[in-house]
């Protein structure tokens, strides 16, 4: 039995590879760290979407490396998005990695880290469309919610994106495994469900019959006893249709917190909560058009929005394309970012006076609360 300490990066569904190796891990028998301190081998999974996250994941990295030399942590294993997309360039420039795993690979954990023990180097990179299938996981979660994945991979092909390339084409779930899960969780006291996905919306559309099935899916969803919410994440206004649109006015355990035709929404779902991630300097985009979207924001006065500048990526179209300088596209996303701090505000006042249900986290003892 070795002793595994994790570190998890990047998005929601990077989550839930980590939490299904650690799973794997475990009925392995080896036992999951707190954190890396002693451990036999760190499991970094990674993010290679951006340049902010491939410096989050090689900064971890070296500092890994660093506790490696100093004796305090064994081997390194690095999977996820970047070991996927730059497996030759961590091979021959990071030597305190000891082995790689890709994203159609992360089934090969508990042997990678078996031969890592043994003293053998590991590169694994398996196939990237293969279908996808939930395993058992050790949520990571706060115990009140957990992810609920129900594809893998994207057909979008964006300008500015290079997920395809890395997380293969878009693969759907079954319904009955998607369901089969979520009673599981509910039985062992999960309350609320995050659905996502790289695109939840097009969910089905590539299983026989090519339907969209994500509204039959939140139907059944809500169904299940145990299940108080049900939050939706990663839709794209495209695929939204009349009966998906219907589903979310409707069924009382989906949270109004989606995604997608703002006005058309509001106007069907009381107490809708909008959520959308903005980048800024892509190319194309002037000042007159960061006006435009800086105007939009104030007039839809959306609840939550993210920003974060262009990133260009290798292999994308939009690499190739002028656009905005570096300072200039960050200097915006703080504009957005100061703006809609200001919108924030206004919607937290909204709510004063109003009783709400929340779930509990847990109980803080000094602070009586």
């Amino acid at each position: 039995m070795a002793k595994i300490g994790v570190i998890s990066l990047g998005c929601a569904k990077n989550q839930v590879n980590c939490e299904q190796m650690m799973y794997r891990l475990q009925e392995a028998g080896h036992e999951i760290l707190p954190d890396v301190t002693g451990a036999d081998v760190v499991l970094i999974n990674t993010c290679g979407f951006i340049d902010s996250a491939k410096s989050e994941a090689i900064d971890h990295i070296i500092a890994m490396g660093q506790l490696k030399e100093a004796g305090v942590v064994g081997k390194i294993l690095v999977t996820g998005c970047l070991s996927q997309r730059y497996q030759k360039e961590i091979l021959e420039e990071m030597p305190e990695v000891d082995g790689l795993l890709g994203t159609g690979s992360y089934g090969d954990v508990v042997p990678a880290v078996e031969a890592l023990l043994e003293g053998k180097p590991v590169a694994s990179f398996g196939d990237i469309h293969q279908p996808e299938v939930e395993t058992g996981r050790v949520l990571t979660t706060p115990q009140h919610y957990a992810y609920l994945k129900i594809a893998e991979g994207c057909d979008n092909h964006c300008a500015y994106c290079v997920i395809p390339s890395l997380r293969g084409r878009y693969r759907s779930r079954q319904m009955d495994d998607v369901l089969y899960e979520a009673r599981n969780r509910a039985a062992d006291g999960v309350k609320g469900r995050i659905v996502v996905a790289q695109d939840t919306s097009r969910y089905g559309t590539d299983l026989p019959g090519h339907k969209r099935l994500l509204a039959e899916l939140l139907r059944q969803l809500c169904r299940i006893d145990g299940i108080h919410w049900v939050r939706v994440h990663y839709l794209y206004p495209d695929e939204i249709d009349e009966e998906l649109m219907e589903v979310l006015a409707e069924e009382p355990k989906i949270g109004a917190y989606v995604e997608a035709l703002f006005r058309k929404l509001r106007e069907r779902i009381p107490g809708l909560v909008l959520r959308t991630s903005l980048i800024t300097g892509l190319p194309g985009e002037g000042e007159e058009e960061f006006a435009q979207l800086c105007q939009f924001l104030k007039r839809m006065k959306l609840e939550r929005v993210g920003a974060f500048s262009f990133s260009p990526e290798e292999g994308t179209p939009a690499a190739a394309m002028e656009h905005p300088d570096a300072e200039t596209a960050q200097a915006r996303a703080e504009i957005i970012e100061e703006l809609q701090s200001r919108i924030m505000d206004q919607y937290n006042e909204s709510l004063l006076g109003k009783t709400m249900e929340v779930l509990c986290d847990g109980y803080d003892p000094e602070e009586g609360r």
